[in-house]
């Protein structure tokens, strides 16, 4: 399983799942886009190269996040596929390459909108069996 959502008031709140960090946050941004639309849909025709940084792994998701609502926003684009995401750095410095893949929002029936990434209840976990995100977004 890579992503499931919680009943949470007016907001979305989901959990995403990897072996390693960088598969947890690609997950994130999978379960985040699959709010709006069916993602196994979305066909991977256009790509952008996504890349932020930020002194804390929460910053990171959360800059991460509206980056990718960014390009929902200017260049309407739906994401399902997140290639050769690598994260770097250490506490203090951390950054986040990758190439999005999706194709445009007006193909595809969508429902509802996210206005924004929240820090409410966000969390990274590191297990044993590997890493646990949960993010709330506002819609």
């Amino acid at each position: 399983m890579k992503f499931r959502y919680f009943d949470h008031t007016a907001d979305a709140m989901f959990e995403s799942y990897g072996k390693t960090m960088d598969e947890a946050f690609a997950n994130a941004g999978l379960a985040m886009f699959n709010i709006l639309t069916d993602i196994s849909k979305v066909e991977a025709v256009k790509s952008f190269a996504v890349k932020v940084s930020a002194d804390t792994l929460k910053k990171l998701l959360f800059d991460f996040f509206d980056e990718l609502l960014f390009l929902l926003d200017t260049e309407h684009m739906l994401f399902s596929r997140f290639d050769n995401l690598k994260i770097k750095g250490e506490e203090g410095s951390y950054s986040l390459e990758c190439t999005a893949f999706g194709d445009l929002a007006s193909k595809y029936e969508t429902h509802g909108d996210i206005k924004a990434p929240t820090y409410n209840e966000m969390s990274i976990k590191k297990t044993e069996s590997g890493v646990i995100i949960r993010a709330v977004v506002d819609i």
